[in-house]
């Protein structure tokens, strides 16, 4: 991928320097609550969008309430801010975050003004094993998310790590998909679409509401697709091999596959995320068509 020496944001927030002490802690790792988690998907809490890494799913819930004694206890946590420390490596990293997190920018700025909006930035924040947001605490274990109440999208390092060694999904391209699926939850958000998801799924089942939860995953995907569209057009960003580290990474995440990764065996019902086919499906649909129309998920009748 093509990025450096690329304009790189000032949305970034650098907590890395902060250390959050007590409550739950980490708990043995998400996988260890991953069959809570699947009963608790449909629940009626702050909506927020989850790239998990020990079951790597995304998901859909309030962080204490998911995750329980794996989430940070707010009443009794002290944040210690110390100087930050990082390896040529990781500086590196942090640089090409900044760098696709300016591009998701320049590319969301002109496709809302085609809309007649405005686009609102949102915030990335770089953090270390535990993290404080609005939508509440989280963990390193859970990877990517993002909070619609304080619009931010929060990002432990770490996770590039599993992302290339557990899951076999290498490459700055894969990297830069998993932020630019967190942005389109931020678009939803901006749209309203995400509101009026979580406002529908309360008088929903359970089975119900986390088929309106595949949509909505579904559709940030789409626009992820959608960025890499409008990027490589105006900026010529992608290199050979590009569109497979992302088809990878999407694949990777697919509701069947981490079903039968974690449990071993598979509850489409439970399904809040796609599967793989789908998520590699609606990528390419952004891709390759680079519209907002074509990522309607809610009218399609075959996902």
């Amino acid at each position: 991928m093509r990025w450096r020496g690329n304009r790189q944001s000032q949305n970034v927030e650098d907590r890395r320097g902060s250390r959050i002490s007590g409550g739950g802690g980490s708990g043995g790792g998400l996988l260890r609550f991953l069959p809570a988690i699947y009963r608790l998907l449909g629940f009626k809490g702050t909506a927020i969008a989850v790239v998990g890494i020990a079951a790597y799913g995304l998901y859909t819930g309030n962080l204490s309430q998911i995750l329980g004694a794996g989430s940070v206890q707010g009443n009794s946590t002290k944040t210690i801010n110390q100087p930050i420390k990082q390896s040529t490596e990781e500086k590196e990293t942090v640089e090409f975050i900044s760098v696709v997190l300016a591009d998701t920018e320049d590319t969301w700025k002109v496709l809302f003004k085609e809309t007649g909006k405005q686009y609102q930035e949102p915030r990335l924040v770089l953090f270390r094993d535990k993290v404080k947001s609005s939508c509440g605490y989280g963990s390193a274990q859970m990877g990517p998310f993002y909070c619609p109440t304080d619009k931010k999208v929060y990002i432990d390092l770490s996770f590039y790590d599993d992302l290339k060694n557990r899951y076999k999904a290498p490459g700055d391209f894969a990297q830069a998909y998993v932020i630019a699926h967190e942005i389109g939850h931020h678009v939803q958000n901006l749209f309203g679409t995400s509101g009026k998801v979580h406002k529908a799924k309360q008088k929903l089942s359970t089975v119900k509401a986390n088929q309106l939860s595949v949509k909505l995953e579904l559709q940030a995907d789409c626009y992820a697709g959608i960025w890499a569209n409008h990027a490589n057009r105006s900026r010529q960003i992608l290199e050979s091999g590009d569109i497979e580290e992302g088809l990878k990474a999407a694949s990777a995440i697919g509701d069947d596959r981490l079903q039968k990764q974690s449990q071993g065996h598979v509850n489409p019902d439970s399904f809040t995320h796609g599967t793989s086919k789908q998520r590699v499906k609606w990528f390419n649909v952004g891709l390759e068509k680079g519209s907002l129309s074509a990522c309607n998920t809610f009218s399609a009748k075959i996902l």
